[in-house]
């Protein structure tokens, strides 16, 4: 039994759990993964922030600079959460699954693969990065080539000499519309080669096809379209609404006052998927249990 029971390790679930560390509370954090790190240890080892070190720190420990004074690299982000998670004594389990929140009278229920915790408050801090979107196409089952999402890229080494179709104009997919434009991305439209072009109707036998006939041949297809909160240990609870997230005001959920949502992206607190910003909501959140 705790007061708290943080579902997620991540950058979230570390910044909740500084905050409540400050409060005496008594807490623990259930991490499904083996290792410290999040999502971080599962990206591409090529992937860099988007800003510089001292701009995406974590509550209380400041992410080094790396030697080059670049942008601190996916590698670099999962050495500085380790350290964070022992240098604050964070009472982290793993790897530890939760499958389901229910209500148990005046208290939560967390079950888990490693048994159950009851808490006052839950903070679910699960994030996005283990729920991959890829929207429907027609003729998706009818192409021959490799289909990924970005999710499974791990580098450019295996698309060289082909010819590759990268869907989503976001910062994964770095196409030229409401991106964060770091240097390689500056550099590849400085080339010519980053080039944006209207999205296609549908996918052929050997590549993709527009309504208006145009089609266009290709040997791969990487669909940077994003990831979906993962909230299925939250379903029995039934509070998702008609766009698929829970209803919150803040972090707080507004059919289950007991449940706070942390991470996820600007509907659960201003850019709390980044390290930065999931540290400036974590501050808030924990404010507002403890009053």
């Amino acid at each position: 039994m705790s007061d708290v029971v943080v579902i997620g390790g991540g950058q979230a679930g570390l910044a909740a759990g500084y905050y409540l560390r400050r409060t005496g509370a008594d807490f623990i954090i259930l991490d499904a993964q083996p290792h410290p790190g999040g999502a971080w240890r599962h990206v591409w080892p090529s992937l860099s922030l988007f800003s510089p070190a001292q701009y995406s720190s974590l509550p209380g420990r400041r992410m080094p600079i790396p030697p080059d004074g670049g942008y601190p690299s996916a590698a670099d982000t999962v050495s500085y959460l380790t350290d964070y998670e022992h240098r604050y004594d964070l009472p982290v389990h793993r790897p530890v699954t939760a499958h389901a929140v229910r209500p148990a009278g005046e208290r939560l229920l967390a079950e888990t693969d490693r048994g159950t915790w009851r808490a006052r408050v839950v903070i679910s801090a699960t994030g996005t990065w283990w729920r991959p979107f890829v929207p429907h196409y027609p003729g998706m089952r009818d192409f021959h080539g490799q289909q990924l999402h970005t999710a499974a890229y791990r580098g450019p080494e295996p698309f060289a000499g082909r010819r590759v179709v990268i869907v989503g104009g976001a910062n994964s997919g770095a196409n030229l519309g409401d991106i964060v434009a770091v240097p390689s991305v500056r550099k590849a439209r400085d080339r010519g080669v980053l080039k944006a072009e209207p999205m296609f109707t549908h996918l052929t036998r050997t590549g993709i096809a527009w309504a208006d006939g145009t089609t266009l041949d290709c040997d791969a297809i990487i669909w940077c379209t994003g990831f979906r909160p993962v909230l299925s240990h939250l379903a029995p609870l039934k509070l998702r609404g008609p766009d698929g997230v829970i209803p919150v005001r803040g972090t707080q959920a507004i059919g289950e006052p007991r449940l706070h949502l942390l991470g996820y992206g600007d509907w659960t607190g201003h850019a709390s998927a980044t390290l930065i910003g999931a540290s400036r909501t974590a501050r808030d959140m924990v404010a507002a249990i403890a009053s």
